[in-house]
Parts: structure tokens; sequence; C-alpha cells
């Protein structure tokens, strides 16, 4: 084989050169296209970063913002509470659609839905055959649930049933009559085909012989059809001194059922004073997005009543000790609090409470609305809870005392607006299973929205 000459030397290596030049220029036009967009990007996204959409803001950023002068702009505000927009974002907004669904979605209603419409073969009251008067007793929701009863009762032995007159004597000392609460017209008119309701008993009545009696707690069809209706013999008006706890919850007739439903979830309505503050006061709860509903059972007259005093003080314990002893128509008066605590009877404390969202997952920018009366201690035994959760509500700092004076010095009404809150809200949470968490959980099951809490104490 011949060896090659300078030349032929000289143009193999031209030309492995001119092989290696072709690609090296594709190389450089693909990183000189690639520089540009990385820089074309680069510039995109810090467009965007300085420049958040308002619906990119955390939730958080307006805890603190809510120190201001309250600002609503809902139809129902006052003029003088009217002013700019208070732009806050919802809280799903800020939380995954997982988090949202655990937390705040209401539970299925596995087919079951309100019934409360008669059968075809219901019939309109037949002629009355006396009057039922009766007198209430308890708090807000305790007399609510028994004047849904003596409905009841009032159909099961035939008789006219006197507008209920509302317990005034118990601790809460509440002046308010039937139609202070509640919407007395609709009332009457709602339960029209179920019984006769009149406000006051006849003139000629009014000093006749009547019987005044408790009713037997947890009774059925037996003992009013035969043992009280049996006094219409000898008497035209019949008094019930106890309303509450009356009428047996179950082994009654549907059509009683249904009627116990109709007259607490159709009939028994809010006066409209108090329908429209707690419209009002939903509205401006709905402006931080969903929110929960906290029934914090920590009042005076409860840990008194109960004779819880875990945390408290050795002199606020002897200041409950001191109401209960002195309260009269409470039965219970030597109470230990340890051996209460242990079986679950005591409320769950503020702090507790705290303990128990943060552990079930609700972030600390959680709009709470605080449905109960006067705190025990004040802010002595807040103090956790508004750490965990800053954005505490109640109808005292959504309102101005210029709006609720019309409620402030009675605590049924003050109670009802807690009710309505409590019953629109996304999520209801009690710390203790009295008559108002049994009265609002039961609404909303009767409606069917909204998720409810029961701690296990």
């Amino acid at each position: 084989m011949k060896n090659p000459t300078l030349r032929e030397r000289r143009g193999g290596s031209m030309q492995r050169r001119n092989n290696t030049v072709v690609p090296l220029g594709m190389l450089r036009r693909f990183l000189g296209a690639s520089v540009f967009s990385i820089v074309v990007t680069s510039f995109f996204f810090v467009h965007v970063h300085v420049s958040p959409s308002p619906s990119d803001h955390k939730f958080n950023d307006k805890i603190l913002s809510f120190r201001d002068p309250q600002s609503w702009t809902r139809e129902l505000v006052p003029p003088h509470l009217s002013k700019a927009p208070l732009s806050v974002p919802k809280l799903k907004d800020s939380r995954k659609d997982s988090d949202y669904e655990k937390l705040w979605k209401p539970p299925s209603n596995h087919g079951f839905i309100p019934c409360t419409k008669p059968t075809p073969n219901y019939s309109t009251p037949g002629r009355s055959r006396g009057y039922l008067s009766v007198h209430t007793n308890g708090g807000l929701n305790q007399m609510r649930t028994g004047i849904c009863d003596m409905v009841a009762i009032a159909r099961i032995i035939n008789a006219t049933l006197v507008i209920p007159e509302l317990d005034k004597k118990s601790f809460w000392h509440d002046t308010s009559n039937f139609s202070d609460i509640f919407d007395e017209e609709s009332f009457i008119s709602s339960l029209a085909n179920d019984i006769k309701i009149i406000k006051k008993l006849p003139k000629k009545l009014v000093n006749a012989t009547k019987i005044v009696m408790q009713f037997r707690s947890w009774s059925g069809m037996d003992y009013y059809e035969n043992e009280i209706a049996a006094l219409w013999d000898n008497f035209k008006v019949i008094r019930a001194s106890k309303s509450d706890s009356r009428l047996a919850n179950n082994n009654l007739p549907p059509e009683i059922q249904k009627l116990r439903c109709r007259a607490c979830y159709d009939a028994l309505r809010f006066s409209p004073h108090i329908e429209k503050m707690g419209k009002i006061l939903v509205e401006r709860m709905r402006s931080f997005g969903p929110y929960i509903a906290l029934h914090l059972r920590y009042e005076k007259d409860m840990l008194a009543f109960s004779g819880c005093t875990h945390e408290l003080s050795a002199v606020e314990a002897k200041e409950l000790w001191i109401i209960r002893q002195n309260t009269t128509y409470w039965k219970r008066k030597y109470i230990n609090p340890i051996e209460e605590r242990s079986k679950g009877f005591c409320p769950l404390t503020p702090k507790e409470v705290g303990i128990f969202l943060t552990a079930l997952g609700y972030p600390s920018n959680t709009p709470i609305y605080i449905a109960a009366g006067e705190i025990y201690g004040g802010e002595s035994h807040m103090t956790d809870l508004q750490s965990r959760y800053p954005l505490l509500m109640s109808k005292e700092k959504l309102a101005s005392i210029e709006e609720l004076e019309p409620f402030s010095s009675h605590s049924s009404q003050m109670a009802a607006l807690d009710y309505i809150v409590s019953v629109e809200s996304d999520v209801f949470v009690h710390s203790y299973p009295g008559n108002m968490a049994k009265a609002v959980e039961g609404h909303r099951r009767f409606l069917g929205s909204g998720r409810t809490i029961s701690p296990d104490r």
C-alpha cells in the first residue's frame, strides 16, 4: 500500500476538520435558542411574582386587619357601619381540596328527608273539650322543646292551647314574653289544622276552677288519653306547671311525631326582629368564608350547676359552690368535681376545645363564632383558645352596641341570636351536649345541611 502524500495527509486532515465544524454549528444554534427560552420564561415568572392577584393572598393576612373599625357591605348593613368592601379570601381558596372535603363538606343524609306532612287520613281538630294553660321552664331551648311537646299533648287530649307563659324566674331572670321571642301569629296560623290556639283565656274562665299539675315525665299516649283527658269531666282548664320532658320521645303514633316536628321547625319561628338580626350576624360571619359555630358551655350557671371546677382557682370554685347551694331548684348540692370529670360529665374547657379543633386539622385562620353567654373568668380562660384561633367572633364583636341594645338585657333573645348563627354555620361544635347543643344538632339534621361534631368528653 502506498504511503499517503503530504497533500493527501493535509486533505484528509482538512476533511476531518470540516466534519467536526458542522455539528458544532448546530450545537451553538441550539444552545442560543435554549438560553433565549430560559430568559423569556424567567421574565414571565418574575412578572407573576411581582403582581399577584388578590385571590392569592393568604387568609392569615386578614386577621390583623379585622382589628380595624368594622366595615360591612351587605344589604342589611346599617349605614354607620358601611365602608369600603372587606376583601377576605374564602378559606377554601387557601386549603387543598382534600382538606376542604375532610373538614367542611356536609355529610351524606343517607337518603333521609324531613317528614312532616300529615297523611291523607289526618283530621282537623275536633270540638275542644277545654283549655290547656302552660308555664314553661328553663332556658330558651328547654322552653322551646317543651312548647312543641305541649302542642302534641293538646292534640292528644283535644284541648285548646293558650299561648304558653315563658319562664321569668329561673337563673336568667328574663322578662321576655312569648311574642318577644317567637312569631306569635305564625305559630297560631301554622298549626290551625292541628290544634286551636288562643292568646289568652276567655274572661269568663280566668277565675274558673282549674287544676294545676305537673304532667308525669316522659309519658306516652295511654297516660294522656286516659288519666289526663279524664280531668275534663271536672275542669275546664288544665294548667301544666312544667313543660320540659313531659312527653315520651319514642313509641308515639307517627302523626304525633310529625306534629312535634311541624311545631318545632315550621311553626315556632323567632320573632321578626330576632330573625333580622340573626341574618345580619350570619352574613357578617360569611364574609370570612366557611365558619365554625362553637357552643362553648363555660358560663357561670353551667359550671355552678355541673359542679365542674377543672382549671379554676380556689376562689372561683368557692363562688360556684355558693351559687349551687343557694339555687333551691337545683337538687344536687354536693358534687365531686374530679369524679364528674372522670366520667365525662363536665364541659370541655376553652383550652381543651382549642386542642381538639387543632387535632381535627382546622387551621389557625379558621373563623369561629362563639355561641355562648358570658364566659366565666373572662379572657383569663380564653387565652389559649384565642392564641390558637385568633379569629374568634361573637355577636358582641360582629354587631354594634346600638344594634344589640334591644336584646342585650334579655338572655333568651341573645340565645336566639346564637341559635340562628349556629344552625346556619358550616360546622357546629359543642363543648357539652346540653339543651341548645341537642336542639341545634336536631335542627341541622332536619335541614340536612352542615357538619356537626360532638366531642367524646
